[in-house]
């Protein structure tokens, strides 16, 4: 039910949380505490106004986090391993190609809902899609939602498990530091301006994206300084973790109750393939762990880049890696789903 009290319910919830995620040192807590509250808030029947370009302008900021954090040698890193990412980014795609079409055929799911949903990206087109090709357009859905959260999650407790500099600890977070105000005016015009750029120009994540390389390229050429006080980068992760976590409502999940399960093995699936992918990129081009997991998670790019962004991990490797599979699975996922759909033959049901 909308409330004129559900913002401070919902910001109640989240104080906590976040709290207790910031004193166990979680990266990413900041995201993480508001996704899981969000969750708790949405799945007990609450709703809150949530103006698409409030959104957009925070992708924006964690666009211009990763911009201060990437050089502009991420194009060389694309080129100069380009047998490594083509090789990470077409064995994610095939994983979830195959996974879908698998599942499909054991009909672990209604008609071909398992084969949109675990598309690991292009959430809005793949839901927009699936109901032409007999699938359940709320259940891809939450296997999209879900794909996010858990990717999040578990990204978080693998960089917890390889450790996290302690400069990012509880403690070392000064919520209120000096402001240069120019190079943060700069900073919040590319952050608003770098998401209508890409929604006039109708750019898939764009809002995440255009920032991004824009910043990238601003900051190298020395055109502008991104100034992101602590206070705006929480308000910002809070959005972020809030955009995710406020969309399991309660008749989504009651009507997914009794598919969760097989949802839940579905995406976990994905994960671990993605997870030995990642396992190869250590073995055989020497990768660093947290790197290469990062690199290869399945989706969720504005998430990995905060949870990247508060570890001691190759943040221009994890970044160009995502970028790349992020614009794969824009342009080849539907179009793949969409030939694999047309030509799986499913059972009949019963």
């Amino acid at each position: 039910m909308l409330t004129p009290m559900a913002w401070p319910i919902l910001i109640a919830l989240t104080v906590p949380v976040t709290g207790l995620l910031l004193w166990l040192h979680v990266p990413a807590a900041l995201m993480l505490g508001p996704l899981a509250a969000g969750i708790v808030f949405a799945a007990a029947g609450g709703q809150v106004r949530f103006p698409v370009s409030v959104f957009a302008v925070a992708q924006g900021i964690v666009g211009c986090l990763i911009a201060r954090m990437v050089p502009l040698s991420i194009v060389g890193d694309i080129l100069g391993h380009w047998v490594l990412f083509s090789f990470g980014v077409v064995s994610v795609l095939a994983a979830s190609c195959g996974l879908g079409w698998l599942m499909t055929r054991l009909q672990m799911l209604p008609g071909t809902t398992a084969l949109w949903g675990i598309s690991p990206g292009a959430a809005s087109v793949m839901t927009f899609m699936a109901e032409s090709y007999g699938a359940d357009i709320r259940l891809v859905a939450l296997m999209q939602y879900l794909r996010v959260f858990l990717v999040a999650g578990i990204a978080a407790l693998v960089a917890r498990m390889f450790g996290v500099s302690s400069s990012y600890g509880a403690a070392a977070i000064v919520w209120f530091p000096e402001v240069h105000w120019l190079p943060l005016g700069e900073t919040l015009a590319l952050a608003i301006a770098g998401p209508m750029i890409a929604r006039g120009l109708s750019i898939p994540a764009g809002a995440f994206l255009v920032p991004m390389v824009m910043g990238i390229g601003l900051t190298h050429f020395g055109f502008m300084t991104i100034e992101l006080p602590t206070w705006l980068l929480a308000g910002s992760y809070a959005l972020v973790g809030w955009n995710v976590g406020l969309r399991f409502t309660r008749p989504l999940l009651v009507h997914a109750a009794l598919a969760l399960p097989r949802i839940l093995v579905c995406t976990l699936l994905l994960i671990a393939i993605c997870g030995g992918i990642a396992a190869l990129f250590v073995l055989v081009a020497n990768v660093d762990p947290l790197t290469a997991y990062l690199a290869t998670s399945p989706g969720g790019s504005d998430s990995i880049a905060i949870i990247a962004a508060s570890t001691d991990c190759d943040v221009s490797f994890v970044m160009a890696m995502q970028t790349v599979r992020m614009i794969a699975v824009l342009l080849l996922a539907p179009v793949l789903t969409k030939f694999i759909a047309e030509r799986v033959k499913v059972p009949p049901s019963g």
